[in-house]
């Protein structure tokens, strides 16, 4: 978001996910710039990042995927400019 725009957290219960089994659902909405559609099949890869050297190493994204894996969560992505959404969903 480079430090400007809106970021909307939103958090459903009782919500379904894509193996029909129920969960809790937070959804991380933001206005920035988007996910350029060449990269972002690769934002979870452990050490992919686009920040200058110094700033990020890529290991984020990795992390919450692997946690969530192990709580037999998930995480998604969608992302047009203006607007990404991350949805992490874990079972209950």
């Amino acid at each position: 978001m480079t430090y400007k725009g809106t970021l909307t957290i939103t958090i459903k219960k009782d919500s379904e996910n894509k193996d029909g089994n129920k969960c809790v659902t937070v959804l991380i909405e933001d206005t920035g710039c988007g996910i350029k559609d060449e990269i972002i099949d690769r934002i979870f890869e452990p050490f992919f990042t686009t920040k200058e050297l110094g700033e990020g190493s890529g290991l984020g994204l990795d992390i919450v995927r692997r946690v969530l894996f192990k709580h037999d969560g998930q995480v998604s992505v969608d992302s047009i400019p203006g607007k990404t959404i991350f949805k992490v969903s874990l079972p209950f």
